[in-house]
């Protein structure tokens, strides 16, 4: 059974001043709300917290049997139906209809309109005509582009949508057909279109399918019928068979069956292409993908009501990418890019939810308290109406729209609640003698009729009703009109505060510890989530309010997990960082106190600290803050105290309580070597030198090697993106710099630092005047000079210890590019005579011997050569040029040399 929180997820109410008893109804867009009644359709506008008020009406052919509003072209399809004829029609520009009596154009399909007519259609309702060689059953408006799809009996009918271009400010929107969906052997009761994703459903079956454009552009179209499937041919036939052996005495029912991908390709319903559309149109599609198919068995207990044994509300739902749409609302709805579609259908007593993009599965099933007669879906809720409430349930689409969004979803980073988790029932609302229900931005239409008197229903054939070829297709004819009905407006109230009224309720689990305060939590998150998904209906200001509440979401189901010792308290790390709150401030509002006063911490608050003491969050913890630190890990994980002693978050703690920690802990292995430089940094934190040498030479060098290695931030840390070189690392420059040398390649060998890291913490040190860089030299001779980082650090210690001439030589072989900058840094005063001394001649004779660096070696030379003519005077210049030299490439710099005097 599942899971009913009262909660009040519904807001204002208002009855739909319509004049006669609505028999269709739907509403989309921005406003629009159409009441069909008779031959006569009513338009309302909707909007905000207004009052519906009447905009228009029009007549219409006949009676209304089915209608289909698109926001995409702004269009109302409709099915009419007038002496058992059936007609397929578009109503076009109907905003502009001011009066009932006002002209009306009626169009065929695809009829091009002349010029001199255009001018009349500006400010007047159209009526396309759109004739079918089969009588229509069902319609379905694609909402991403405004496409119709027809279901007829045994064919599906596509017509695109498309304009007219009049002239450079005008064009009038229009249809073509474009494709003929043959299916045998199933008769669509519903249909739902969207972006090429096809859904239809008869009474007890479901088939989905996709459509898909051809990947070679400019193939030439078949316009002859593409069969996609005859697989199973020969087992239609048997059931065909089959099926002609009923008699009044037997009953074959057909068992019940799943197929899911191209398995569903197996359920025995052919599926033919007919391209009717022109080749040189953008999308046309020409292949088939078969998605799911599902066939109920009709429960036989109840199978003397049709009613029990019918599936309905076929619904799929697009959920687009968050911030792909443009600012520009003429183009609003053709601008969105599809990031998850999910399909939804409905038995009496219970309801399925599909995932159909990308993979095909059960996301959710709901089971009804009570028998339901129709459903819609949206991204946040699933509203089900039975004889005499209105329903609301929870959906999990948002869990899955999330994961297909950002891939860093489920890691340490960011987490949403899993699709699997069970749904819930907000609340069950009375409300008397429910007949329908539709859906548009956050208001529910809804019909009520009390019932005079129970009406017996008629009762089938067995045999009419389980057989898949004796289920008829056509509509309902709609009851005589009674007195006792209403069309109410029931507007769902704003995300925001339906979520602080969840995060209330939750509150009654909080001290329990309750997978109950979790499981409303992350409901109240996924509201926040969807609604932060479904950009286009927020009103201004919204998106800041659910971001908030958004954070303060993530907040609340930290500190939950935090709580728990579970397997899923690690979702307190990813959930606090969502959240945006700062280490301080999660230890503030953790629970230390338990009810018998003994202190517990939970694994998954310790899980969340030990993962942000290790990340460089330049967030540095108050003493008293610190302090609780060290006490939570020595009681929950003491191995990790060093560790966490290292962290530059700890700055702050007092030595003595450190060092008072670790002499507690019980040391082995390296475990010892860890505790012992933890100590030793420590003691020289407060200064006791003392203290500080008797740990560090408590083990060998090599051990203590090995111990920088398990911890690399008693050495380097960073701070502000920048590597900064620990006190400990300081303070062994000057007394130990082999082992500080030692350690640092240590770490570098063992991928614990990177090499830029390391390359810059060597900056650091030994360009520092008191470093003897003559004791380090042996433990730098494994740093291979092939990398940028292990060149500067050969070339600093050959700098450090005036070698310039093998500087000079190790960079024009290794990194030529960089002899010039070095050469302007370090050779000034007495060792500027290496400018032609030794670079000069080094790099006209690495010219002559030519090769891949020449350019570079010449473009140096150039800039030697312009150093020495302004050094030297003339005499002395011409004795270091080279006297195979060419005699033009030299002469620009004796000029300036000779007339150097003159200038002075």
């Amino acid at each position: 059974m599942v899971q009913l929180y009262n909660l009040h997820p519904f807001g204002s109410q208002q009855v739909v001043p319509c004049k006669l008893e609505p028999e269709r109804f739907c509403g989309g867009g921005r406003d629009a709300l159409f009441v069909a009644a008779g031959c006569k359709v009513e338009a309302f506008a909707v909007t905000g917290q207004e009052l519906c008020q009447p905009r228009c009406a029009f007549s219409t052919l006949g009676r209304v049997l089915c209608l289909a509003y698109s926001e995409a072209g702004d269009y109302l399809a409709t099915i009419e139906e007038k002496n058992k004829a059936t007609f397929l029609r578009a109503y076009v520009n109907w905003r502009s209809k001011r009066t009932e009596n006002c002209r009306v154009c009626i169009r065929m399909v695809g009829h091009n309109v002349e010029a001199p007519f255009s001018e009349t259609y500006k400010d007047q309702m159209s009526i396309v005509e759109m004739p079918l060689s089969e009588a229509p059953l069902c319609i379905s408006c694609c909402p991403v582009k405004g496409d119709l799809l027809v279901g007829c009996s045994n064919k599906l009918v596509l017509f695109s949508l498309k304009y007219q271009i009049i002239n450079e400010e005008f064009s009038i929107l229009d249809f073509e057909r474009s494709l003929i969906i043959h299916i045998d052997n199933i008769i669509p009761v519903e249909i739902s279109f969207c972006v090429g994703y096809v859904a239809l459903m008869s009474d007890l079956e479901v088939l989905i399918l996709k459509l898909e454009s051809d990947p070679k552009n400019g193939e030439s179209v078949n316009h002859q019928p593409h069969k996609t499937n005859n697989s199973m041919k020969q087992t239609e036939d048997v059931n065909n068979e089959t099926l002609q052996l009923e008699s009044d005495d037997f009953v074959i029912c057909q068992k019940p069956m799943e197929l899911l991908g191209e398995k569903s390709s197996q359920s025995g319903i052919s599926v033919t292409l007919e391209s009717t559309g022109l080749a040189d149109e953008k999308t046309n599609y020409y292949h088939v993908q078969h998605l799911l198919y599902k066939r109920f068995a009709p429960d036989i207990s109840s199978y003397v009501f049709s009613d029990d044994i019918k599936l309905h509300s076929l619904q799929l739902l697009p959920i687009y990418q968050t911030g792909s749409l443009t600012s520009d609302r003429k183009n609003l709805s053709q601008e969105k890019e599809l990031l998850s579609l999910f399909c939804f259908f409905s038995l009496p007593h219970v309801g399925y939810l599909y995932m159909v993009v990308k993979s095909v599965e059960l996301m959710s099933v709901y089971q009804y308290p009570e028998k339901s007669q129709q459903a819609v879906l949206t991204p946040q809720f699933l509203h089900v109406i039975a004889s005499n409430n209105l329903q609301c349930f929870t959906v999990r689409c948002s869990a899955a729209a999330a994961r297909e969004e950002d891939p860093y979803v489920d890691t340490t980073l960011k987490a949403c609640p899993p699709v699997s988790m069970d749904v819930c029932a907000l609340r069950i609302q009375l409300f008397i003698g429910l007949k329908a229900i539709c859906h548009f931005k956050n208001h529910l239409i809804l019909l009520t009729k009390a019932d005079p008197e129970a009406v017996p229903e008629r009762r089938e054939s067995p045999k009419r009703l389980l057989s898949r070829k004796g289920t008829s297709g056509k509509l309902k004819t709609p009851p005589v009109a009674e007195a006792g009905w209403n069309l109410y407006i029931v507007d769902t109230i704003s995300p925001v505060q339906l979520y602080k009224e969840m995060v209330d309720y939750s509150n009654t689990y909080k001290t329990a510890k309750t997978q109950s305060c979790i499981h409303l939590l992350s409901e109240a998150h996924l509201l926040v989530r969807a609604a932060l998904m479904d950009a286009n209906n927020l009103e201004p200001g919204e998106k800041a309010e659910l971001l908030e509440a958004f954070k303060e979401s993530c907040g609340h189901l930290g500190d939950c997990y935090s709580r728990l010792d579970t397997q899923y308290s690690h979702l307190a790390l990813p959930y606090y960082k969502m959240s945006g709150l700062s280490m301080a401030e999660v230890l503030a509002r953790a629970d230390w106190l338990l009810e018998d006063g003994s202190q517990k911490y939970e694994r998954g608050l310790i899980f969340y600290l030990n993962h942000s003491l290790y990340e460089n969050l330049d967030e540095e913890l108050s003493e008293e803050l610190a302090a609780k630190v060290v006490q939570m890990f020595h009681v929950a994980e003491p191995k990790q105290l060093p560790h966490i002693l290292c962290s530059p978050s700890m700055k702050n703690i007092n030595p003595l309580t450190a060092i008072s920690h670790l002499s507690k802990l019980d040391t082995s292995g390296f475990s010892s070597i860890l505790v012992a430089l933890t100590k030793a940094a420590m003691a020289l934190k407060m200064g006791d030198l003392d203290m500080h040498r008797n740990e560090m030479k408590s083990h060998p060098e090599m051990k203590l090697v090995c111990g920088f290695i398990l911890e690399p931030r008693l050495l380097i840390q960073q701070r502000k993106g920048q590597i900064v070189p620990t006190e400990l690392a300081a303070h062994l420059k000057d007394t130990q710099p082999g082992l500080l040398v030692a350690s640092v390649l240590g770490l570098q060998k063992n991928n614990k630092i990177g090499v830029e890291e390391a390359d810059s913490f060597f900056k650091s040190l030994i360009c520092g005047p008191s470093f003897d860089i003559a004791s380090i030299i042996p433990f730098l001779e494994p740093l291979s000079e092939d990398t940028i980082a292990g060149l500067s650090v050969h070339v600093l210690c050959q700098t450090r210890l005036k070698e310039y001439e093998q500087c000079i030589d190790t960079l024009l072989e290794r990194c030529p590019e960089a002899i010039i900058p070095y050469a302007n840094h370090e050779l000034k005063e007495e060792n500027r005579t290496l400018w032609w001394k030794k670079l000069l001649p080094e790099l006209c004779h690495r010219i002559k011997c030519g090769g891949e660096k020449g350019q570079l070696y010449l473009s140096s030379l150039k800039e030697t050569l312009s150093v020495a003519a302004v050094e030297l005077e003339l005499r002395d210049f011409l004795n270091v040029l080279p006297e195979d030299g060419t005699a033009a490439f030299f002469l620009p710099y004796l000029l300036y040399c000779s007339r150097k005097k003159s200038l002075t």
